[in-house]
């Protein structure tokens, strides 16, 4: 549902907040997303064989570059960027195209097909918002659902230590930490009044850090080790290569993260009540380029908004895009200081858990509340939802079921927001839209005249 503020009043949006406010709230987004962050380099650099300084250095460039990208998606100019609550950080979606570039042609050839996908990106985003007239709200909220979803089963492995292959993995140090932490939180939320609650996660996250510090559970020598200042100038690891493959593989990818951009920039627009139309949705995908082809030169990777941020701005309620803008400085200082990043990646992943499963059981309930505006009793409605979310489960609950079908039907496959995205869509076409003339069923019930029209996402 969108809104329409008075002329004169300023959009929560907008809002610019006191400066210890934004601080406050921007770290609490840097503290809830900075594993997914650190994730995506030691994936790459385990399956590659970097260590030492290479990884050191591609992790401050990915905090770097997450900082540049969120800025740009916040902010914006001349076209780019949504100027949406979006924090930007490395996909998921290339880590396995980049281990098999990787592997042929080297960091070189990585980094180029990075630079290759950013710049068609930028191309593609004004024809790939069009599209945006297939997300009525049926899709719109299953999609959402379906963020909240798959992101739940990270959070799990975060609470249960990390790795579920380990020995330790479960132990009840690390569920009393989770539980700790998520407790902390919803003591805070429910108790706490104006700021302090608004500040739940970011004081969960620090008290359950000190707690397992306490028991010897947290682990903070990397601080010690690390440099006080560092920075990893562009083209690093040498100049990039431009291969026909890798460029065409990668392309692939952020076509999986454009519809994951779009899910999120849709999440947003329905949290914060602003109104998302094509125009918005093209900007922030040619963010998404733009931060991409940087991040291939400042020795990164491919960039999209980070959906456990959007379940962060549905709990808390604080929707300026300007505290997610302090966000992004926190992390381009984490970039610059490797000692400070040391300190962030110290939180142990228990407490990250417990805090994750607040955040995004928050992102779900986001999706079904936009489901309920939609007429459920219409059976094609219905088929729609089931069907889509049946898909877009089975990669976090059987992972392996994919593994034998070729590697770019995987891409698609192995995200279970892009299986459900894509269900949802063809679903959609094929129930409400093709040879249907009756008034569209994904629109909301008629008892329900003050919600949105599926217009309302239409570009």
């Amino acid at each position: 549902m969108t809104t329409t503020p008075t002329r004169n009043a300023i959009h929560p949006v907008d809002e610019v907040l006191p400066v210890q406010n934004m601080i406050a709230f921007g770290l609490q987004h840097v503290l809830s997303m900075y594993a997914g962050i650190v994730a995506v380099p030691l994936i790459l650099a385990t399956a590659l064989g970097l260590e030492g300084d290479a990884l050191v250095r591609i992790i401050g460039a990915s905090f770097f570059m997450c900082g540049v990208a969120t800025l740009i998606q916040t902010i914006g100019f001349a076209g780019f960027g949504a100027k949406l609550p979006i924090v930007q950080g490395t996909t998921f979606a290339a880590v396995a195209t980049m281990i098999a570039i990787g592997k042929a042609y080297g960091l070189p050839g990585i980094y180029g097909a990075v630079i290759a996908g950013g710049v068609l990106t930028v191309l593609l985003a004004p024809y790939f918002s069009k599209l945006l007239r297939f997300f009525p709200p049926v899709v719109a909220g299953t999609v959402i659902l379906m963020i909240g979803v798959s992101l739940m089963p990270v959070a799990i492995r975060w609470a249960g230590g990390g790795n579920p292959a380990a020995e330790t993995f479960g132990a009840p140090a690390s569920l009393g930490l989770a539980l700790l932490t998520m407790v902390i939180v919803l003591l805070l939320t429910r108790f706490g009044t104006g700021f302090l609650s608004r500040v739940a996660v970011l004081l969960g996250l620090v008290i359950g850090t000190i707690v397992a510090a306490l028991f010897g559970l947290a682990n903070f020598s990397g601080v010690a080790s690390a440099a006080w200042f560092g920075f990893s100038m562009p083209f690093h690891f040498g100049t990039p290569t431009f291969n026909f493959v890798p460029v065409l593989s990668m392309l692939l990818v952020m076509l999986v993260v454009m519809v994951e951009t779009t899910a999120d920039i849709l999440a947003i627009g329905e949290i914060t009540e602003k109104e998302v139309d094509a125009g918005v949705v093209a900007r922030g995908l040619r963010a998404d380029g733009l931060s991409t082809a940087l991040g291939g030169i400042f020795n990164a990777f491919p960039f999209t908004a980070f959906a456990q941020n959007v379940g962060l701005v549905r709990f808390t309620g604080v929707k300026s895009r300007f505290v997610v803008a302090a966000a992004g400085v926190i992390l381009m200082l984490l970039g610059f200081l490797p000692k400070l990043s040391a300190l962030v990646s110290s939180i142990p992943l228990p407490v990250l858990g417990g805090a994750g499963l607040v955040l995004f059981g928050t992102v779900a309930a986001a999706g079904v509340q936009t489901l309920s505006k939609v007429n459920m009793n219409d059976t094609r409605n219905l088929i729609i939802v089931a069907v889509s979310v049946a898909l877009g489960v089975i990669p976090s609950t059987v992972p392996t079921l994919y593994h034998q079908l070729p590697e770019q039907a995987r891409l698609f496959l192995d995200s279970g927001i892009t299986s459900a995205a894509v269900a949802a869509i063809a679903l959609n076409i094929l129930f409400n839209i093709v040879g249907n003339n009756r008034p569209h069923p994904s629109s909301l019930a008629a008892s329900s005249s003050s919600a949105p029209e599926a217009s309302d996402f239409h570009a």
